[in-house]
């Protein structure tokens, strides 16, 4: 069932687990998604990119989400992910997108505070519920490119100000993870004491993007089966545990898919160099994926939620 960004969020603010965000792009992802969630009983984000929006159709993509978050039991948010202008949060809103975020972190204070205003205004009156960002993540992230000297992390007194000035209903927070499968050497730094002082300010669901944690045996699979990666290093499991404990509710998910998905393609058409049915190229794909997301929801300790 479709609901908003709130309804599975401060559940899980006030519960101490997370609930994964996942991107998507297409139908396998979408169903490795959702029925992965239905089977394990657990509320779930599904959330679409500019990129992604663009690519499937402004609304095609949002009403297949729409119509299979409809035949789940489980709570779906339907989100819009780096929202970049108020015209794409409420193209969003108006295309049945129940969650929307509006990026303006790379902007000055009160240039964010005031175009974030702009959209929880808006949002709320079409009874839809917004994310905004305070502080920058490094990494890339489709047309989000913030190289390491331009990220900080985010300041907990300014976080508190901004929640104040903007009513927004889900704050995304820089913590030290970063977009992308390079998120540092050795094992990347999560600011936990920063999510506590985050946390005693603001009452609402906070957000970590760039969580993916570029499980070993994906990468070790995608190497195998010819693929190229480079050294790729992801959020360790204990940490993001941790961090749900801590404040963290929304935690966003799109790196570990997208690997998943290329291993489950190259291995079919390394094994099968003749297969053509796209039913039996892409079928392994989204059981993959399906597996990450079970793994995922297992260590936000979002099973079994509803």
């Amino acid at each position: 069932m479709l609901v908003t960004g709130s309804e599975v969020l401060v559940p899980a603010r006030q519960g101490g687990y997370g609930v994964g965000s996942f991107n998507t792009n297409d139908l396998e992802i979408t169903q490795a998604i959702l029925r992965t969630a239905d089977r394990l009983n657990a509320p779930v984000m599904v959330q679409i990119s500019e990129g992604a929006r663009k690519y499937a159709g402004t609304e095609d993509l949002g009403h297949l989400v729409a119509d299979l978050a409809s035949r789940v039991r489980v709570p779906v948010a339907l989100h819009l992910d780096h929202g970049s202008s108020y015209a794409s949060a409420l193209s969003a809103m108006r295309a049945g997108f129940t969650s929307v975020m509006i990026d303006m972190s790379h902007l000055p204070f009160e240039d964010n505070v005031r175009e974030t205003k702009r959209v929880v205004e808006a949002a709320h009156a079409m009874g839809v519920t917004v994310e905004a960002e305070i502080g920058r993540l490094g990494g890339v992230e489709e047309h989000v490119s913030v190289d390491a000297a331009d990220a900080f992390l985010t300041d907990p007194d300014e976080a508190e100000r901004f929640y104040q000035a903007t009513q927004v209903d889900y704050l995304a927070i820089a913590i030290g993870t970063s977009h992308g499968a390079y998120k540092g050497k050795g094992r990347p730094f999560i600011d936990h004491a920063r999510i506590e002082k985050v946390a005693a300010r603001i009452p609402i669901p906070l957000v970590a993007h760039g969580s993916s944690g570029v499980p070993a045996w994906v990468v070790e699979r995608l190497r195998a089966a010819g693929g190229e990666i480079g050294d790729a290093q992801g959020i360790a499991d204990e940490d993001l545990s941790r961090a749900t404990k801590h404040g963290i509710a929304k935690v966003n998910v799109d790196t570990d898919l997208r690997l998943a998905f290329t291993v489950g393609v190259r291995e079919v058409l390394e094994a099968a160099p003749a297969e053509f049915d796209p039913r039996k190229i892409l079928g392994p794909a989204r059981d993959l994926m399906a597996k990450i997301v079970e793994h995922k929801m297992g260590v936000l300790g979002s099973v079994g939620r509803v």
